[in-house]
């Protein structure tokens, strides 16, 4: 079960509103898991005895009862982005927390497609979690292209959606493997020219071959004076 907070802080309401309102959170909690994010919110109002006019009171939009659940979830990737900047590798960090950010948007099936919409939309508090996502992603992101790790012209919101479109690929093809095999993909293409990584060191063998580390002989350019004889 995900963490479930107050995103608006300390907000007074009755004795009786408040246990509306934590039900109505534990509820989402519980049905988003077995059923998604796009569960039927009257089946929470139901799970959490209450009407479906008392869960619109307290959340007027699906956004905002999904802000609500994950509350904690968004503080935690957000101060992950602030710890990593004290990492020694800018690339490094960023990639970090890019990983983070896709277990973070894969919490529910169908999470991704809303958050997603969020980083382009306005008006509902899980628009204000991705605005606190984008701000933590984007100093990790201006640290590494200050550093000249990454390409100058990557931008924070287009990198995230990016590594959402790597959580929603996982998801649809059932192989949570691929999240991390498209975030490397990600990651690379995001690097400046002169921070690829650099192809295996070749080595020599006993015969006097060059081979990689991966162990494939590789001949030397160079033609013998009896090749090039024969050659003619």
């Amino acid at each position: 079960m995900s963490a479930i907070g107050n995103l608006d802080g300390a907000r007074a309401l009755r004795a009786d509103a408040q246990r509306n309102y934590d039900r109505l959170l534990r509820a989402a909690d519980a049905q988003f898991t077995e059923r998604g994010a796009d569960a039927s919110l009257e089946d929470i109002a139901r799970r959490a005895a209450v009407g479906i006019g008392t869960l619109y009171r307290h959340f007027p939009t699906r956004d905002d009862l999904i802000a609500q659940v994950l509350y904690q979830s968004t503080a935690a990737v957000v101060a992950r982005g602030k710890a990593l900047l004290e990492v020694a590798s800018p690339v490094g960090a960023l990639e970090a927390w890019l990983r983070e950010l896709v277990t973070y948007v894969t919490t529910y099936r169908g999470l991704t497609a809303a958050l997603a919409n969020s980083y382009v939309a306005s008006g509902t508090q899980l628009c204000s979690n991705c605005d606190r996502i984008a701000e933590a992603g984007g100093a990790l992101l201006a640290r590494a292209q200050a550093a000249g790790e990454i390409r100058r012209d990557a931008e924070v919101r287009e990198v995230i959606l990016t590594a959402h479109s790597a959580a929603w690929i996982a998801e649809q093809t059932k192989d949570p493997a691929a999240a991390g095999r498209l975030l490397g993909i990600l990651i690379d293409g995001l690097r400046t020219t002169h921070s690829t990584r650099r192809a295996p060191a070749a080595r020599r063998t006993r015969s006097g071959r060059a081979t990689t580390r991966a162990g494939a002989s590789a001949r030397t350019p160079r033609r013998t004076a009896r090749a090039r004889q024969n050659a003619r």
